[in-house]
């Protein structure tokens, strides 16, 4: 079709258009399609409410989805770290029962170890062995009790000191010298030439170390109004009894002149001793030298053991440690045929001459055959001749 050419009829394919007439058409028709239409219009306003409705929740519902995944992530983590804890909490449970059983193990030890200390007669005292020792009294102390214008008790001090052991090894020597300068110059020279008769014997000298030695004062309370009595006699009768008869007998006694008002008597049954206590001071001097005291009770005599009280104290405990300045140590020394004693008197013979830088010897002790050990005076670092053992 030419678009110059003049318009076709309407009524193409069969079909007719017919030119809508207003006025054909009745007032109610009209009012019906345009409620038709209004109605129409709010069903498409609802539909796009609900399609925006649907829009949000898919949104809300995109947004609980990522929430949801992401807090199951974070469950699964926390379930994660939680198992390792787990693990790591039974890992430390089963070193906690080791240790658990360990200390059990150790507690019973314990226990045994405090039913030994109990069993010990004396539970605070600690024993050792240590060489022994010599006390050296010092002085008298004077001292008042309280309210009392002179002591009647005696206070004692006494020094005393361990002699500490060295152990002198086989074919080893101990020289002592008078003079401190003799030692220390020998020392100083080291390697020393010895003649022993048959043989030239290349000797070392050596200063050496003591082992812990201790010193310290005992101080000694002799009781003016106390004396112990022991080996009193088992009676039937009671113990009240047994102290009154105490009492009475050392009150007046004719052995000791009679001790004079007895301010207490503590008995002790099972053991069979007593303590009697004066009440004049001094009253207890009056049994000094009366060691054996005959005693007659219900008929029957036997024998008291009387002794002082006495009252121990240490003071000025002191550990030391040191090295003799006056004595040394000789090593390297051969065996020969010579009997030990002339072995002793060789060695010295040679430290004794001036020319081989010598001196003057005030102890020696040489072993050749077995150990043994030599004590030290703390007093003046020098060995003596008492050997304490042999092995």
């Amino acid at each position: 079709m030419d678009v110059t050419s003049p318009p076709s009829s309407l009524k193409d394919n069969g079909f007719s258009m017919l030119s809508a007439d207003p006025l054909g058409t009745s007032r109610e028709e009209m009012e019906k399609l345009k409620e038709e239409l209004r109605m129409w219009k709010e069903r498409v306003k609802e539909a796009e409410n609900v399609k925006a409705d649907l829009l949000v929740s898919e949104l809300v519902a995109n947004k609980e989805c990522y929430e949801t995944e992401k807090r199951l992530t974070e469950l699964k983590e926390q379930e994660k770290q939680h198992k390792d804890r787990i693990t790591t909490f039974q890992l430390e449970l089963g070193l906690l029962n080791q240790e658990n059983i360990e200390l059990k193990k150790e507690i019973e030890k314990l226990k045994e170890d405090m039913e030994e200390f109990k069993s010990q007669k004396n539970p605070l005292e600690i024993k050792k062995n240590v060489a022994e020792m010599k006390l050296k009294f010092i002085h008298l102390e004077e001292m008042k009790d309280d309210g009392a214008d002179v002591d009647m008790d005696t206070h004692c001090v006494f020094g005393a000191a361990t002699k500490v052991p060295f152990q002198l090894n086989q074919n080893q020597a101990l020289l002592t010298f008078e003079d401190e300068e003799v030692a220390q110059r020998l020392t100083k020279m080291s390697k020393h030439c010895v003649n022993l008769d048959s043989t030239t014997a290349n000797v070392t000298v050596e200063s050496f170390q003591l082992d812990m030695g201790f010193c310290f004062e005992l101080h000694v309370t002799v009781s003016g109004k106390k004396i112990n009595v022991s080996e009193i006699p088992e009676l039937p009768i009671p113990e009240d009894w047994m102290r009154d008869k105490l009492e009475l007998h050392f009150y007046k006694t004719k052995q000791a002149e009679g001790g004079g008002e007895i301010e207490n008597v503590t008995y002790n049954k099972e053991s069979g001793t007593a303590v009697i206590t004066f009440l004049k001071p001094g009253a207890s001097y009056k049994f000094v030298g009366h060691i054996n005291h005959c005693f007659c009770t219900e008929g029957r005599w036997s024998i008291l053991s009387v002794s002082p009280d006495l009252d121990f104290h240490l003071k000025k405990f002191q550990a030391f440690c040191r090295v003799s300045k006056k004595t040394i140590l000789l090593k390297g020394i051969p065996e020969v045929e010579e009997n030990e004693e002339s072995v002793q008197d060789m060695i010295e013979i040679h430290f004794q001459k001036p020319t081989n830088s010598g001196g003057e010897i005030e102890e020696i002790k040489f072993t050749s055959k077995r150990e043994a050990y030599v004590c030290f005076e703390e007093d003046t670092g020098n060995a003596t001749s008492e050997t304490k053992g042999d092995s």
